[in-house]
């Protein structure tokens, strides 16, 4: 029997940054992966999806090259997606071939098989048997599929199609329904849709993206929204067909005709080969603590499979929490401190509270918004769309949710994330000297708004 200091079981970007880390801690590690390293991020869905998109941007902007002052005569632009989709495939290789060498580098052995676990200190994989002192549960989550009439048979036909499935078309689809309109839904939708797809979100609450800020969203579906996109809220789809999708909308039943089917309703943790440990669960997840411990002792679960945070940040984050608990460092992750981001044109991120949930929570605050459109930077890429929304205690200014639309709005978080990580406050980022010309000024001036009025509007 093969004895490792610390089992990992899935190698996402949870499980990978775990077993890198504790490699690099010294520690004798075994990564267990059925399918390839870095999981449905790396190979299905982070980084392909943005691959794609950008492609999507540039095809945009080159139809809008006039606006650049480029004076172009033949828009005739051919779309071949077999040719994007290398290009991603090209990406996706060169990152997973890295992750291999620095689990390498690390000196994790890497074992490609379908893990069970026996008890918490024994694991199973490949007719073989482990022993570990400490077991990472790092599993992830597969797509939920709702008990619709026709989804099966739609599924078996393959024009009923899931991310990973959807990424590996060849042939851009003439029209795409789409099942859900959370971030996944909306990020297929904005690819699809500016490539020329003709698409139609079915979402069934009242509103996309019901857990952002109500005036980011208001002003994201507006720019959202294009001559190839229907968006189709209060919509329950009752019923699928090898042309239709039939859907329910204020007690009218109505059709919309497909030639796929995106079904993008959530997620599901991946459990199988995990039941012989009992785990405390509920219908999200396993059960952890901050310092991601399960119900066992000396086995954590980290990931989508926790059901805490959907991110593939959240995931490494957890892993390195994980690890640095299991090196006796009392580690623990704060998740009111977590960015989030959607990846559309423009992007949207964010941290902390929106501002509905401050005023749930009757806090004291004062806001602040300062538009792209009087940032020069912004101005002169073209990128002028948007606004940064600050949200702060009105006593101290301490920072309780930073909300950004804007082009770069995923890179830009970062400055927010960091101020809170040092319980700063608008003080301090009025303070700090931000280059000109950026989009990062926009942060700046959102914070002397919070403190008295901003320079440049």
């Amino acid at each position: 029997m093969e004895n490792y200091d610390i089992i990992i079981i899935g190698g996402g970007p949870g499980g990978y940054v775990a077993a890198i880390k504790a490699g690099q801690a010294g520690k004798k590690v075994a990564l267990i992966e059925k399918d390839n390293i870095g999981g449905v991020c790396l190979n299905w869905g982070c980084i392909p999806t943005k691959a794609m998109l950008k492609t999507a941007k540039v095809y945009k902007q080159f139809l809008n090259a006039e606006k650049y002052g480029l004076d172009i005569q033949d828009k005739n632009i051919k779309i071949d997606l077999s040719k994007i989709k290398k290009r991603k495939d090209k990406i996706v290789l060169r990152l997973t071939t890295g992750v291999k060498g620095l689990l390498k580098k690390a000196g994790v052995t890497v074992i490609n098989g379908f893990g069970t676990v026996i008890d918490k200190s024994t694991v199973e994989v490949n007719n073989q048997t482990l022993h570990t002192s400490n077991l990472i549960l790092a599993t992830g989550a597969h797509p939920f599929i709702p008990n619709i009439e026709g989804l099966k048979e739609a599924f078996e036909l393959n024009i009923a199609l899931t991310s990973k499935e959807l990424l590996d078309l060849d042939v851009l689809p003439a029209s795409l329904v789409i099942i859900g309109g959370g971030v996944i839904g909306v990020e297929f939708a904005t690819l699809y849709s500016n490539l020329g797809t003709k698409v139609t979100i079915i979402e069934q609450a009242p509103m996309l993206l019901t857990t952002i800020d109500n005036e980011i969203r208001k002003a994201y579906v507006k720019l959202l929204e294009n001559k190839n996109l229907t968006i189709i809220t209060d919509g329950m789809v009752t019923k699928i067909n090898d042309k239709t999708v039939t859907y329910k909308n204020n007690d009218i039943n109505k059709e919309v005709e497909y030639d796929k089917v995106l079904v993008s309703i959530g997620t599901r943790p991946n459990l199988k080969g995990l039941e012989n440990l009992d785990l405390e669960t509920t219908k999200t997840g396993v059960v952890t603590n901050n310092k991601l411990e399960t119900s066992i002792p000396s086995v954590y679960a980290i990931g989508d499979m926790n059901g805490k945070m959907m991110l593939a940040h959240v995931a490494s984050a957890e892993g390195i929490v994980a690890v640095e608990n299991i090196l006796g460092k009392n580690s623990e992750l704060n998740y009111n401190r977590v960015p989030y981001g959607i990846y559309g044109f423009p992007e949207i991120a964010y941290v902390g509270l929106t501002e509905q949930e401050a005023k749930i929570q009757k806090l004291d605050y004062k806001v602040s918004v300062f538009p792209l459109a009087a940032n020069g930077k912004a101005l002169a890429e073209g990128e002028s769309d948007g606004f940064i929304k600050i949200i702060a205690d009105k006593e101290y200014g301490e920072l309780i949710g930073i909300h950004i639309l804007a082009v770069h709005a995923t890179d830009m978080i970062s400055e927010a994330v960091t101020t809170m990580e040092l319980e700063g406050t608008v003080y301090e980022i009025a303070k700090a000297i931000h280059p000109h010309p950026t989009l990062s000024e926009i942060v700046m001036e959102a914070a002397h708004g919070i403190i008295d009025k901003p320079i440049h509007i």
